[in-house]
C-alpha cells in the first residue's frame, strides 16, 4: 500500500481591511455628527432660553456640558477602540449620540437638556475617535491623502454648517417642534448611519491592545476641566472665587499628569498619552498649529451669529445664509487641497494663513463702513477669501498630525488630535466670545467686532508662522 505524502495547505496571510468608498462615506457621515451639534446650538440658544425659562449661566452649560465632557473623554474613546474593536466602539458610540439626541428633544426642562447634552459629548467622544483610526487602519498611499482630504473637508464644512441649519430649523419650526429639531434631526440621520456601518465598515483594532490607564485617565480630565469649565462659565456666573481657584490648580493638574505618564512609561507601563506619540515631529508642531487655528475658528462663527441676530438685526436664517459663501469656497479648496498638496507640499498651509487674514480684513472693513447693513453681499468678498483659507489649511493640518502615527496607535493618536481640536474649539467661543461679549456695553457692537476681528487676525499671523515648521512633504 502505497503512502502518499501531502504537504500541509499554505493559508496565505489575511487580507487587511479596506474601507471602501461607502464606507469613508458612513464615516464621514458620523465625524459630521458632534461637530454640526457644536454650532448647530449657537443659533438656537435664544429660542431654548425663552421655551425653557433657562438663565444665561444654564444656557452657557448646554454648550459647555457638551464641549467638555467631549473633550475630557475623547482620547479614552480612542484607547478603547484600539483594545475592543474599533467598529464595535464605533457603533456603540452612534447609537448613544442618538438616544442622547433624542432625550435632548424631549428634555422637558433646562437641567434635563444640560444633563442629556453632558451624556450626548460622552457618546461623541466613543464615536468620533474611531473615524480616523479606521481611515488611518485601512488606507494608505493616495486613498490615505484623498480620505483625510475629505475629512478635514468635512470637518471645516461641518462647523459652517452648523449655524446655517440651526437657523433654518429653528425657523422652520417643524412639527411645532421649535429649538427641538435641532436635536431630533440627528435621530434618523443615525439610524441610517447604524445600518451602512454594519454593512461597510471594517473591525479593526490593535495587533498590540494597551490596557486603559486609570491614573492618567483621571488626571486628564481634571487637566480638561480646571482649564474649559471656568472659562466657559465664568462670564455668565460673574467669575466668582471658584472659577479663579480651578484655573490656579490647572497648571498643577497638568504637571501632575505628565509626572505620572511619563513613570509610568519608564516602568514599562502603557500609558494614555505615549509620550513617544510627542517625539514625531510631525504630531507635535501640527498639534501646535491646531490650537490659535480651531480657536479663531470656533471664535469668529460665535462673535459673527451674535453680532448679525443682535447687533444687525438678522433673522437666524439670514444669518446662516450670510455664512453660505464661506461654505460653499471652504468645500470647493478643500477638494483642491490634495492636489497642491501633492505639488507645494506643506507650503499650502502658510498661503491659507495668508488667504484667511485678508479674508478676515475684508470683513472686518466691511463691518466698519457698512454697519448695520450686513448681510450676505456685504460679507461675500470676505467669507470666500477667509473660507479659501480656512480650506487650505485645517484638511493638510489633519493629515500631518497623523501622517507618522503607526497603524496599532491609531485609535489613541486620533484620540489626541481630536482633544486638542475640540478642547482649542471651546477654548475660543470662551476666550474670544467673552473678549466680544465685555467690549459690547462700552464700544458698541460694531467696534466690538472690529477689534475681536483684530484679535483672531493676530491667531492667523501666529499659525501662519507656526505652519513654516511643518515638514515639507506630507504623506
Amino acid at each position: 500500500m502505497t503512502e502518499i505524502l501531502t504537504s500541509p495547505p499554505v493559508r496565505s496571510p489575511a487580507a487587511p481591511p479596506v474601507l471602501g468608498g461607502p464606507g469613508l462615506f458612513t464615516v464621514l457621515l458620523a465625524a459630521a455628527l458632534p461637530l454640526v451639534d457644536f454650532f448647530i446650538v449657537n443659533v438656537a440658544l435664544p429660542a431654548i432660553g425663552t421655551g425653557l425659562a433657562a438663565s444665561e449661566a444654564v444656557l452657557e452649560l448646554v454648550v459647555a456640558g457638551y464641549g467638555v465632557s467631549y473633550a475630557v473623554l475623547l482620547v479614552l474613546g480612542g484607547r478603547l477602540g484600539d483594545l475592543f474593536g474599533r467598529r464595535r466602539l464605533f457603533l456603540a458610540g452612534m447609537a448613544g449620540f442618538g438616544l442622547t439626541s433624542l432625550a435632548c428633544g424631549l428634555a422637558p426642562d433646562a437641567w434635563s437638556l444640560v444633563a442629556a447634552r453632558v451624556a450626548q459629548g460622552a457618546s461623541a467622544a466613543a464615536m468620533l475617535p474611531q473615524v480616523l483610526a479606521t481611515i488611518q487602519a485601512t488606507t494608505a498611499g493616495p486613498r490615505r491623502a484623498r480620505a483625510m482630504g475629505l475629512y478635514g473637508a468635512t470637518a471645516g464644512l461641518s462647523m459652517i454648517a452648523g449655524q446655517i441649519l440651526g437657523g433654518v430649523l429653528v425657523a422652520a419650526d417643524i412639527a411645532g417642534t421649535g429649538w427641538r429639531s435641532v436635536f431630533l434631526v440627528n435621530v434618523p440621520v443615525v439610524l441610517v448611519g447604524l445600518v451602512l456601518a454594519a454593512r461597510t465598515v471594517p473591525e479593526t483594532r490593535s495587533d498590540r491592545p494597551e490596557p486603559v490607564d486609570g491614573p492618567g485617565t483621571v488626571l486628564l480630565a481634571v487637566c480638561l476641566l480646571t482649564l474649559l469649565v471656568p472659562l466657559t462659565e465664568g462670564r455668565a456666573a460673574g467669575w466668582p472665587l471658584w472659577t479663579w481657584l480651578s484655573l490656579a490648580a490647572f497648571p498643577c493638574a497638568a504637571a501632575a499628569f505628565h509626572a505620572v505618564e511619563r513613570r509610568r512609561d519608564r516602568r514599562g507601563r502603557t500609558p494614555l498619552i505615549p509620550p513617544s506619540l510627542f517625539r514625531l515631529a510631525s504630531l507635535r508642531r501640527g498639534l501646535l498649529l491646531i490650537l490659535p487655528f480651531s480657536a479663531g475658528f470656533s471664535g469668529f462663527m460665535f462673535v459673527i451669529a451674535v453680532a448679525l441676530q443682535q447687533g444687525a438685526g438678522l433673522a437666524p436664517v439670514a444669518a446662516g445664509l450670510a455664512l453660505a459663501p464661506l461654505a460653499v469656497v471652504f468645500f470647493v479648496f478643500s477638494l483642491l487641497g490634495p492636489r497642491l498638496v501633492a505639488r507645494y507640499g506643506t507650503r499650502v498651509v502658510t498661503a491659507g494663513a495668508v488667504l484667511q487674514g485678508l479674508g478676515l480684513v475684508l470683513i472686518a472693513l466691511a463691518a466698519w463702513f457698512r454697519w448695520p447693513h450686513l448681510g450676505i453681499l456685504e460679507l461675500l468678498p470676505g467669507g470666500a477669501v477667509a473660507g479659501a483659507g480656512q480650506a487650505l489649511q485645517l484638511p493638510v493640518v489633519f493629515r500631518v498630525v497623523l501622517s507618522e502615527v503607526p497603524p496599532a496607535r491609531a485609535g489613541v493618536g486620533s484620540g489626541v488630535m481630536v482633544t486638542v481640536q475640540q478642547s482649542a474649539l471651546a477654548l475660543g467661543v470662551a476666550t474670544l466670545g467673552t473678549l466680544f461679549l465685555s467690549l459690547v456695553p462700552a464700544m458698541g457692537m460694531r467696534d466690538a467686532l472690529v477689534v475681536t476681528l483684530s484679535v483672531q487676525f493676530a491667531g492667523v499671523v501666529l499659525t501662519g508662522l507656526l505652519s513654516l515648521r511643518l515638514p515639507r512633504a506630507v504623506g
